[in-house]
């Protein structure tokens, strides 16, 4: 159903907002660029994309891009950042790759963050030395990783902020922008000097405070393309709250407000989008998506069950007996719904997909095409896993599984 155009204040659905919130993060529709290009376009679309260490799958980054590039591939990720230098890593809502044009709005950060962060500055002033040992190694030798520093002292590791002092001493250069991350081997980080891993043409100039603000304002809405200031605020972590600046950009008209349908928080959006609004349709995508836990679509839980309808806890950190879903839980995303979730698990010693569960919580929106494009899903998702083979478990309602399986090829 088309928006409808008013001088007066805009009001939307909860459909229509889902609409629009998918086509931002890049969930409607069939892309126009394909292969690693698709892949650039997509985290500099969202603005990061949060790496995760898990691997009951593979790791939530290559989840979140595999669901908005079907030629996705794993080597993408590490040939854009060691080669192309197109990303780079640092904090943004987590640990994540970030576009390399970006790179100046975070230079704060870097100046600011280890003075808030109490055991990096005791670490930083205990041990001096340390930090000018490992960086003039670097300096002399090129990049390096935590397992090329030898831990001298013989004792067993403590817990994480307890790290041999090389690691911690690379962590806090990393975190203070003097080092970044030139690629990961076999997952582990490889570091080196920022100067010779962000290229010389990428703009280090120290923005402003208030237009980093607004980039980040601006950064999120691009992403989101409807949101509350909590959301906006969340999005990219900042210590900083982003009020005045939002207003500032209000008054100027570069955001407008928004009120959805239903909910009693107001919404906003970039005046750009808000001029697009008649012309955006219902999601006609008929593919059914998997979404990472940490997928950006997703990654609020509290603004998914105000739009979306859906309640979602991440469980790998419950005790198992408390566990309501399962481990690794994927949301599924069917046209402009979250209609339920799986908990899946790759057997990569026997090439199996294990579906331990599979939720339907909404049957009554599982029309048309559901089930045969859900087989279709759950197809791709193996062959990306390297599994040859799909087992599932338990579906609830029970009655689905055969609807699901008959269309197994």
């Amino acid at each position: 159903m088309p928006y409808r155009r008013s001088p007066h204040p805009i009001t939307i659905t909860k459909q229509q907002a889902r609409t629009l919130i998918l086509q931002h993060q890049l969930l409607s529709s069939a892309p126009t660029l394909k292969g690693k290009r698709r892949t650039l376009k997509t985290i500099e679309c969202l603005g990061y994309i949060q790496i995760d260490t898990i691997n009951v799958i593979d790791r939530s980054h290559h989840i979140v891009l595999l669901t908005r590039n079907k030629d996705y591939l794993h080597d993408h990720l590490h040939t854009l950042q060691s080669r192309d230098k197109k990303i780079f890593e640092y904090w943004a809502h987590a640990a994540s790759y970030i576009p390399t044009t970006d790179f100046r709005y975070y230079l704060r950060k870097m100046k600011d963050e280890h003075i808030y962060e109490n055991w990096m500055s005791k670490w930083m002033q205990k041990y001096p030395g340390t930090i000018r040992q490992v960086k003039q190694r670097i300096k002399k030798e090129g990049s390096l990783a935590a397992s090329d520093f030898v831990d001298t002292r013989n004792r067993k590791r403590g817990p994480w902020w307890d790290w041999k002092p090389a690691k911690a001493a690379l962590e806090i250069l990393f975190w203070k922008g003097e080092l970044m991350i030139k690629e990961r081997r076999n997952f582990q980080r490889v570091y080196d000097l920022t100067e010779r891993v962000i290229p010389d043409h990428v703009d280090r100039t120290l923005p402003t405070i208030e237009e980093e603000e607004k980039f980040f304002i601006t950064r999120a809405l691009n992403a989101m393309g409807v949101a509350t200031i909590q959301d906006i605020n969340r999005y990219i972590h900042s210590r900083r709250k982003f009020q005045d600046t939002l207003l500032l950009m209000k008054q100027a008209g570069e955001i407008k407000k928004v009120t959805i349908s239903g909910l009693d928080k107001p919404y906003f959006m970039l005046g750009k989008t808000a001029r697009r609004l008649s012309s955006i349709r219902d999601k006609n995508d008929d593919r059914v998506y998997l979404l990472s836990p940490f997928d950006n679509a997703v990654i609020l839980r509290d603004r998914t069950d105000a739009l979306f309808e859906f309640q979602y806890v991440l469980e790998c950190y419950t005790p198992p007996k408390k566990r309501k879903y399962g481990y690794f839980c994927l949301p599924i995303l069917w046209h402009d719904n979250l209609v339920g979730r799986i908990d899946p698990k790759a057997d990569r010693q026997n090439n199996i997909l294990w579906i331990k569960s599979v939720y339907l919580e909404k049957p009554d929106l599982l029309k048309g095409n559901f089930f045969r494009q859900f087989a279709h899903c759950l197809q791709s998702f193996a062959a990306f896993h390297k599994c040859e083979s799909i087992k599932i478990d338990r579906v609830v309602p029970k009655k689905f599984k055969r609807d699901i399986t008959r269309h197994f090829a």
